[in-house]
């Protein structure tokens, strides 16, 4: 695996998500003030122990779909590319409203390519882990609906993938994990508010295993159940990013056009910046955690992984609502916004919008020049030094966490599988260590042993926050600053210590055609800004181009 060598301080500690940003080989929770330089040198295949799953079946996944699928023949497949290939939300619904294009064909356009495509040829990525049975019937059914259904929502009709640890009535969640393979359960929140606002869900996207708090040693975007997903910007030369590796990947490859991750420390950030995406971790508690499998109930969030900012916008628009069982439920003060994404205009600028660029990253070349278009429309770049903040016990906050949160979620959700303790998950794995975990499952182990009284997590958690808030508090007030610009997932520990909110969009390649994101962060419910912010830069830069294998 590609390794990084950070030239400041670093803190890397073990997280859901995987970026090659990371000074170990393990995990991709980064806490870092620093920026990092690959030692990566072209065209290095990356080496994995397992590619595909030995336990997907795949006749299975696609036996509800066999006789529709007759229905595109490369001829209609090649004449659909051209309406739906690269195209946003607004584009397709535009299609939808012309009747060029109905809701059904544009499901079965994604069904047929990712059966093309996904698994077990000279392309195969591995990013799609099940599918819906039911996804062709609901899209029909929006179809006959579609011209009586008053003040839809811009999500109407369109695919989502949700991340395999979001729990669906009509697929088994996972979490990548065979000890998990016949968990069967009702619907998550936002699952349920996306079918609420006429959204389709495709199926569920492959991620790295136990939403990557599982094992030292393993690749970002491998699972026993997915097999290992790769990246389509260089199939086996780049990381994929991680946990959400399925989610980003399947978007950027075209296999739907909108997908879910979830994000404890850079698991929507990471792979949504390697796969050239926009990626938006948002303040813990704007959406609902509820029926989704947990490493911790402080700071994971689901978020929307896209391939534009107003989709991104559009896709969060649809996964709000108050969820008053969710322990970290939208604080009631705040009203419930349903639609971030009327305020993105083509008239929207930066102009007087000061942010901070923090000095050690300024050798990046791709970051240089995404702060020069910032400063084009409007923005102030105040340049800074990053605060020397130690965020010490976070792999113990998640450990701690995980203990809790994880058994809470096998007793309440769990309840057509053998395991019902973490302990009896590290058991099960052990019958069958070469098939279950091929890297181990140290992690996990780790889980199981450690142990704290609720006044000494209490005390983590509280230290970690505050030192969280330093990090981004102290240039903000210094220098009147409303966000910080950094670079991928560099310190997505931080703004997940902080529980502040962060988006990542395509910021350019690097010279081996490497996806870099430029990542915007700001306070809590800073969203909307977040949002604009993020826009402005798009419409200036224009940097996402789609990875050059998959437009074919």
């Amino acid at each position: 695996m590609k390794k990084i060598l950070f030239l400041c301080m670093i803190l890397a500690i073990i997280s859901c998500g995987k970026d090659k940003k990371n000074s170990e080989d393990t995990q991709d929770i980064v806490v870092s003030d620093s920026t990092g330089t690959s030692d990566y040198q072209g065209d290095v295949i990356l080496q994995f122990k397992v590619l595909d799953s030995k336990y997907l079946e795949k006749n299975v996944m696609w036996s509800p779909f066999e006789i529709e699928l007759y229905k595109i023949t490369e001829k209609k497949y090649d004449s659909l590319k051209t309406i739906i290939l690269e195209k946003d939300i607004a584009e397709l619904q535009n299609s939808i409203a012309q009747d060029s294009l109905t809701y059904e064909e544009l499901t079965l356009f994604y069904l047929y390519r990712m059966r093309k495509l996904d698994r077990e040829n000279e392309l195969a990525l591995n990013s799609v882990i099940a599918l819906n049975p039911d996804v062709l019937s609901n899209a029909r059914l929006r179809d006959r609906n579609y011209k009586n259904t008053k003040d839809k929502s811009p999500i109407y009709g369109m695919p989502v993938l949700l991340k395999d640890n979001i729990n669906t009535a009509t697929m088994a969640t996972t979490a990548g994990a065979v000890a998990l393979q016949g968990n069967t359960t009702p619907d998550a929140f936002i699952a349920a508010q996306l079918e609420k606002e006429g959204a389709l869900i495709l199926g569920k996207a492959n991620l790295s295993e136990w939403a990557y708090f599982f094992c030292n040693d393993c690749p970002s975007g491998y699972s026993a159940i997915g097999g290992q997903t790769l990246n389509p910007y260089g199939r086996r030369l780049f990381d994929t990013g991680g946990s959400s590796s399925g989610s980003a990947v399947a978007v950027a490859a075209n296999f739907s056009p909108l997908a879910v991750g979830t994000e404890t420390s850079g698991s929507i950030l990471s792979p949504a910046s390697q796969n050239s995406l926009v990626g938006l971790k948002p303040t813990v508690g704007l959406l609902s955690r509820r029926g989704i499998v947990p490493i911790s109930s402080t700071l994971d969030t689901p978020g929307p992984i896209t391939k534009t900012v107003r989709d991104n916008a559009v896709l969060l628009s649809a996964m709000a609502g108050r969820d008053t069982l969710d322990s970290k439920v939208y604080a009631d003060s705040l009203e419930i916004k349903k639609d971030y994404y009327s305020a993105l205009t083509d008239t929207t600028s930066l102009r007087g919008v000061r942010l901070g660029a923090i000095k050690e990253l300024m050798k990046d070349s791709l970051y240089s020049k995404a702060l020069n278009e910032l400063k084009k429309i409007g923005a102030k770049i105040v340049i800074f030094k990053a605060e020397n903040v130690e965020l010490s016990d976070f792999k113990r906050l998640l450990s701690l966490d995980m203990k809790n949160d994880l058994s809470a979620y096998l007793e309440r959700y769990a309840k057509r599988v053998d395991v019902k303790t973490i302990e009896d998950i590290v058991v099960f794995n052990t019958e069958d260590s070469v098939q279950r975990i091929p890297y181990g499952q140290a992690l996990l182990e780790g889980v199981v042993k450690d142990s704290a009284s609720i006044e000494e997590l209490q005390a983590i958690k509280d230290t970690l926050k505050s030192r969280g808030r330093k990090f981004f508090n102290a240039p903000m007030k210094k220098h009147q600053l409303d966000g910080i610009v950094s670079i991928n997932n560099y310190h997505a520990g931080f703004a997940a210590a902080a529980e502040y909110p962060a988006i990542t969009l395509p910021m350019g390649y690097d010279k081996y055609g490497e996806p870099k994101g430029l990542t915007f962060i700001s306070v809590p419910y800073s969203e909307q800004n977040l949002l604009r912010w993020a826009y402005a830069y798009e419409k200036e830069s224009k940097q996402r181009k789609p990875p050059k294998d998959y437009i074919k």
